[in-house]
């Protein structure tokens, strides 16, 4: 039975982890029709209903659920000691995917890997913009990067910059016309431009401490967006005041087209991390890939 199955079942695991018959068929190269006379002929061998389909959406049932769950990470590990012996080559090979920041992508990642891929053609990187907590392992991503070194339980934190600090900033233009402000409680009565969090579905609250008092604050303004860079742009025409990377802001206070505030309530944080699971079959690739990214200071 298994033998008659193993296909069925990956068959299977490929609708339930998109959720969508057509996302599932194109990923497997197959006819949408085809993918869902396979499952269908699963579930009938199976003798139980695995998935509940509707007009618009596919999700799976308890009991699809419970195997998508058992049979799921089994069959990653063998596609991870697959791989492991795929590595064994003479060339490390194979596509990394990571989820991260922008700004960490443009400051952290890319300018380590960037010296290290052209020695290592077959491998592949995959980098994909996200601002909230992505699950990595559901959404079958190979790494995440975030702020601190805190991650959930089963998570492997590797740190891969120097501290991070966000801070205040504002158009020389915008500073000439509203006082600059002298505490953080000052912003709510200045044009901001806040952040939105994808996955909180809420906008970002400014993140201050002194002297051993942290404050968060909600501000509030005209513009609202889901990036930093943007965030820096409109900052830089005069649209308020804005919360980025001292990074990223640093490049225009120097070219005078920024100015910093607030500068004693912004506080340094932990770096970025790069974080994965702790059960991840490392493969050659991979390992070359943190390794490059691991921060030796």
């Amino acid at each position: 039975m298994l033998r008659e199955n193993v296909n069925d079942l990956l068959a299977f695991l490929a609708v339930a982890r998109e959720r969508s018959f057509t996302k599932a068929a194109a990923k497997l190269g197959m006819s949408q029709s085809g993918l869902s006379h396979i499952v269908r002929g699963l579930e009938e061998r199976l003798g139980v209903r695995l998935l509940t389909r509707t007009t618009r959406s596919v999700a799976p049932t308890p009991e699809g659920e419970h195997l998508l769950k058992t049979i799921g990470p089994r069959f990653e590990e063998i596609e991870g000691e697959l791989v492991a012996l795929t590595d064994k080559r003479e060339r490390p090979a194979g596509t990394i995917r990571i989820t991260a920041e922008d700004y960490a992508i443009d400051h952290v990642l890319w300018p380590k890997l960037r010296k290290i891929l052209r020695d290592y053609p077959d491998i592949k990187v995959e980098f994909v913009i996200d601002y909230g907590l992505t699950d990595i392992v559901a959404e079958r991503f190979d790494a995440g990067v975030r702020l601190g070194e805190i991650v959930s339980q089963g998570m492997i934190a590797v740190r891969i910059s120097p501290e991070q600090r966000m801070i205040v900033i504002g158009s020389p233009d915008y500073l000439e016309r509203n006082p600059a402000p002298v505490t953080p409680q000052d912003l709510t009565r200045h044009q901001c431009i806040n952040l939105r969090l994808p996955t909180r579905g809420g906008l970002y609250a400014w993140e201050f401490e002194k002297d051993g008092e942290d404050m968060r604050v909600r501000v509030d303004g005209q513009m609202t967006c889901n990036g930093i860079t943007q965030i820096r742009a409109m900052a830089v025409d005069g649209f308020g005041l804005g919360f980025i990377p001292d990074g990223l802001a640093m490049p225009e206070i120097e070219a005078g087209r920024l100015v910093q505030v607030l500068a004693d309530w912004c506080p340094h944080y932990p770096g970025y991390h790069l974080y994965y699971p702790s059960r991840r079959q490392s493969s050659a690739a991979f390992n070359i890939v943190v390794d490059a990214l691991r921060e030796r200071g």
